[in-house]
């Protein structure tokens, strides 16, 4: 039997409740098709809600405390082994096209990173680029969202291949011309001028679509990463899918009252206009989600609505990408799995963007995967996934062996409709700062909880009798029996996720 190929598609920061499929207030017909030829599991969650921890995560099958990249900032160090160099190994190609980051903006002599500024813009480097990257023999990277100061590597020079010699006036300075930053206003169209025709979904999809064709001629087997930057804000994409929702049609999440009353202090601290969050900061870095979250509802709709625009604007080159696969005969033996590194606020719980914040909104992410004929078609699972599980279970499917440093779960038992669950568990990591910022959660069928170090406050959250995690538990004596049940199982589970690098080969 031939092996498979392996698509992985994914997306950056897309909220797990935004596949038209089972919202009918997007459109996303193409992700949609994999919902029908798939199985679509409804309970996947990232090891860590921000970008570089997750990402190293997926090609490792490490959890970031085990990898090296715990953080932004961090990178994920060179020699760490990851699934790129299982499938090279076996014969296959590999390729990651869009964006990696697995390495901070800023290079030190210590610790350099080709990520980094100004090397991004320095297009003679990209151009004349060819080494292995982590597993990946064939990269074509940038860094950017939307109109970022990042903008450079393969993007830019794709760009200048196609004639648009006028690519730095879309971009904010200094890479870019662009003076002003996005505006806020709600009567803004936050229309990106950038025509489609040069947007980056269109290079990952083209690109994508290349090295499928390559792969076919040359009768080769392949691991390749298709990976997008939408919908991660600034909210901006270019028309018509600027205006294609209307703002008014839009549900817009809301906090209860007093709902942060008995959460860390910090939550409560987002409801302010001018918090002081000094007090969480140990090193001088600036940390995600720590600010004023308050927001206009009339501005928020519109930020929504272009959301969702970029989401289906993602929707139409991932169609583009399937679309290549049938035409080229590779749907059949082609593993291809759709998802995004971590999920994102847009109003839940008063919440805007990400942040040290655990809700379901922020580690729960959208989950799909086909292989006709093998992964049931059709299907939702209710069976917890996490994207740790990624690389063991492609290896898996690919008749590979798992490399004993992997800590995720192979789910191809799962997937394939063979087994009703694999996890009763998955744990999510946030380590921002040595001290102050550092929780893990534990989530099993019903119950989630999220203990701080060094913190005697935390979260527990019914997730059955209160899925919109609104009633916090932590400090209700009548749960005080489960809470302690709880810390004991997220404790066994910590323990279960050590490495096993080295068989045991001898009784003493």
């Amino acid at each position: 039997m031939k092996r498979p190929n392996i698509l992985l598609i994914t997306s950056d920061q897309q909220h797990w409740n935004t596949l038209g499929a089972f919202n009918k207030e997007i459109s996303t017909p193409n992700l949609d098709r994999l919902v029908a030829e798939g199985t679509t599991f409804t309970r996947a969650y990232c090891p860590n809600p921000t970008c570089t921890p997750t990402r190293a995560s997926i090609i490792t099958g490490k959890y970031p405390s085990q990898h090296g990249a715990w953080s932004l900032g961090t990178k994920l160090p060179e020699d760490e082994h990851t699934v790129g160099q299982d499938f090279m190994k076996a014969g296959y190609r590999t390729a990651l096209i869009g964006k990696a980051h697995f390495q901070p903006l800023t290079s030190t002599e210590e610790f350099p990173s080709l990520e980094s500024r100004p090397l991004l813009q320095d297009l003679d480097f990209w151009k004349n680029f060819n080494d292995i990257f982590y597993g990946f023999e064939h990269c074509e990277l940038a860094r950017n969202h939307t109109i970022e100061a990042h903008v450079g590597q393969h993007y830019a020079l794709w760009l200048e291949e196609k004639g648009c010699d006028n690519w730095r006036d879309y971009f904010r300075k200094p890479t870019g011309h662009m003076d002003a930053p996005i505006a806020l206003d709600p009567s803004t169209n936050y229309r990106w001028e950038i025509p489609e025709e040069y947007h980056y979904d269109t290079w990952i999809a083209e690109r994508t679509n290349t090295l499928l064709e390559e792969y076919t001629h040359n009768e080769e087997n392949f691991f390749l990463w298709a990976s997008f930057f939408d919908p991660h804000y600034p909210q901006i994409v270019p028309e018509p899918w600027d205006t294609m929702y209307d703002p008014d049609q839009i549900t817009l999440p809301s906090i209860a009252e007093d709902e942060h009353k008995q959460n860390p202090p910090y939550f409560q601290m987002t409801q302010e206009e001018n918090p002081d969050f000094c007090a969480y900061r140990e090193t001088g870095h600036g940390m995600h989600g720590f600010r004023s979250h308050l927001h206009d509802p009339k501005q928020l709709r519109r930020q929504i609505a272009v959301y969702y625009g970029m989401v289906s604007l993602m929707d139409k080159y991932i169609g583009k990408i399937l679309d290549k696969l049938d035409e080229l005969g590779l749907s059949d033996n082609t593993i291809v799995v759709f998802t995004t590194d971590h999920g994102d606020f847009f109003g839940h719980h008063g919440l805007i963007h990400k942040g040290p914040f655990h809700y379901e909104d922020m580690i729960k992410i959208p989950f799909i995967a086909r292989y006709p004929g093998n992964i049931p078609a059709e299907k939702t699972s209710a069976a917890l996934q996490s994207l740790v599980d990624l690389a063991p279970t492609f290896l898996n499917l690919c008749q590979l062996p798992i490399p004993g440093t992997m800590t995720g779960i192979d789910q191809s038992a799962v997937w394939l409709g063979e087994e009703e669950k694999i996890r009763d568990h998955i744990i999510c990591e946030n380590h921002h700062e040595p001290t102050t910022i550092h929780l893990k959660t534990y989530v099993d069928e019903r119950y989630k909880i999220t203990v701080y170090y060094n913190r005697e406050y935390g979260e527990l959250y019914d997730l059955k009798e209160d899925p919109k995690e609104i009633n916090n538990l932590w400090n209700q004596p009548e749960y005080h029996g489960l809470k302690t049940k709880l810390l004991l199982k997220y404790i066994w589970a910590e323990l279960g996720k050590e490495p096993m690098w080295m068989p045991r080969v001898y009784g003493a």
